[in-house]
């Protein structure tokens, strides 16, 4: 839910920056791309602290190699596509880029809802509703990218 919120709320208040007359915020896009930037710091962020990254292995389907690698590696890539977010040249690849890497990881959310595991302790959002919040989050960074 923390990355829904982040992206929602980021994207009001960004929008309401731009409405109060910071300029480079005075359009629907820029304030969605630092929404975004926003969610995948709040989602890259835990893939390096202990008790979220135990979590996060888990999640790794068993059929992947590797699963700490893999942790680390989409880490690196969700805080690398929210930097590239914040540059108008770099925007829309870093957009279309963290669609193709949410696409990549939804089977570890597929795998964590059907095993029922948890994340920092709470029951990993069930698969219907976290099916629905992807699609939403690939739409707003396709949306990004336009």
């Amino acid at each position: 839910m923390v990355p829904f919120i982040a992206l929602t709320g980021g994207f009001v208040v960004l929008r309401l920056v731009g409405l109060a007359g910071v300029d480079v915020l005075d359009a629907w896009q820029p304030a969605l791309r630092g929404a975004l930037a926003l969610m995948f710091v709040f989602t890259g962020v835990p893939h390096f602290l202990p008790s979220w990254r135990r979590d996060f292995v888990a999640m790794i389907p068993p059929v992947f190699p590797r699963p700490a690698l893999l942790v680390t590696l989409t880490g690196v890539l969700e805080l690398a596509g929210a930097a590239g977010l914040l540059f108008p040249g770099t925007a829309p690849y870093a957009a279309i880029g963290l669609a193709l890497l949410m696409i990549a990881m939804f089977p570890a959310n597929v795998s964590a809802a059907r095993r029922g595991l948890t994340l920092a302790g709470k029951p990993v959002t069930p698969l219907p509703a976290r099916t629905a919040l992807q699609v939403l989050f690939i739409a707003a960074a396709v949306a990004a990218a336009a």
